[in-house]
């Protein structure tokens, strides 16, 4: 995997930013008419509610509505896999008003052919973190070694959710039965959320899914986790081992970040990568990523432009070896 930017250095940067941020509200801009922001933004949301895209979103948007001036407002725009409001955001006037919330959806769609990404600016990152294995608790196994026993013993007889095509809940599973020689039924959702409401009322088996969408359900006891998707060990999981300790090959996360429209002036991706950059350095917004195993991706936007391309790489690696075993 891609290593993230998160130096002592970069962090110091963003309380630097912080404070200038603080004087630039509502600026005007060189090639900008009137100073930004001056009306409500509109962040998109490319999966129904529920999901980590949105729980993400959410404390960065409060932020920035705080800080900024102005309401940036959360649309949700499910459809594709993402594809449906990456199109529309893709297409829409490049003035700071419309913003994409990335997932690893869009890097995976991105690392298999030109895609709308080429026509939108990477801003800033967000976060990366792993994906954990969940059952139903009506399932009849509580570790991972007895998930993929269980698998083995009834072909074809599980489950198994997904956040929608092309998205990384999906390529985990796939990869996840690839390697481990399984068949089931995958069922396709509109994010994470309504396969989430499925997994813990025993609709469907399985599924893999971040923690920051299934923290409610887990802490209620009405999921079980059973393993997470990253090589090493989570620090915010440390009961839970990784895939890889039965499937070596196996290695996942999910990575998360904004951006705009071409076209949309400089000036103004600059001032929304340096609030997001501050608000990912607020103490209680890193606490809140710590929680579900997220790390903050801090940098400017050349970093994160970067590890972007980076991570588009690494899943144009991997999307093949799937395919090819299927």
């Amino acid at each position: 995997m891609p290593k993230d930017t998160m130096t002592r250095r970069a962090l110091l940067r963003c309380a630097a930013w912080s404070s200038v941020a603080a004087m630039t509200s509502t600026t005007a801009f060189a090639g900008v008419d009137a100073p930004y922001p001056a009306q409500p933004v509109t962040w998109v949301i490319p999966f129904a509610p529920g999901g980590a895209t949105g729980r993400l979103s959410l404390l960065i948007c409060d932020r920035l509505t705080r800080r900024l001036g102005q309401p940036f407002v959360l649309d949700h725009r499910p459809g594709a896999g993402g594809a449906t409001a990456t199109k529309s955001v893709a297409s829409a006037p490049p003035d700071g008003y419309t913003i994409l919330a990335t997932s690893t959806a869009n890097v995976i769609t991105a690392s298999t052919d030109r895609s709308p990404d080429a026509d939108l600016i990477p801003v800033a990152g967000m976060a990366r973190m792993p994906l954990l294995l969940l059952v139903s608790r009506q399932l009849p196994v509580k570790t991972l070694p007895e998930f993929l026993a269980y698998a083995k013993a009834n072909p074809g007889k599980l489950s198994v959710g997904s956040a929608g095509p092309g998205t990384v809940q999906l390529l985990s599973a796939e990869l996840f039965r690839t390697l481990g020689g399984l068949t089931w039924s995958t069922v396709h959702y509109r994010g994470s959320g309504p396969a989430l409401t499925d997994l813990a009322s025993g609709h469907i088996h399985a599924m893999f899914d971040n923690a920051a969408s299934a923290v409610d359900l887990l802490r209620s006891g009405k999921v079980r986790a059973l393993a997470v998707t990253t090589r090493e060990h989570a620090a915010a999981f440390p009961d839970l081992p990784p895939v890889a300790d039965v499937l070596p090959a196996f290695e996942t996360s999910g990575f998360y970040g904004v951006a705009v429209p071409h076209g949309t002036p400089k000036a103004i991706v600059e001032l929304l990568n340096r609030e997001i950059n501050a608000a990912l350095a607020d103490p209680d917004i890193s606490r809140q990523f710590a929680e579900v195993g997220a790390t903050p991706l801090i940098g400017d936007v050349g970093v994160y432009t970067a590890t972007y391309r980076a991570e588009i790489m690494h899943w144009r690696k991997l999307v093949p070896q799937v395919s090819a075993k299927n």
